[in-house]
């Protein structure tokens, strides 16, 4: 899936490399690219606007910790199959 999805309402957000790179490490990637386009774009915003570092690399485990579980998106339930 690419992050170009038209159906998006936000601003689509570039992927940092340094956030490409711990998706590589955890071997995330996919499950990443799984997600529906508004998660992943979302995900990026919200580590984006991070003001302090702390803050950011603690979004950023969130996110990847997320990813892990499978269900849970931004700590709500999520189930994997639904695409909306």
């Amino acid at each position: 899936m690419t992050q170009t999805d038209s159906t998006l309402k936000r601003p689509l957000q570039p992927m940092p490399d340094a956030i490409r790179q711990a998706l590589i490490e955890r071997g995330l990637l996919a499950a990443y690219e799984a997600r529906p386009a508004y998660q992943r774009n979302d995900y990026l915003a919200w580590i984006g606007r991070a003001k302090q570092d702390v803050t950011r690399d603690k979004r950023v485990r969130q996110m990847l910790d997320e990813l892990v579980q499978g269900d849970v998106y931004m700590k709500m339930d999520w189930p994997p199959g639904r695409k909306s």
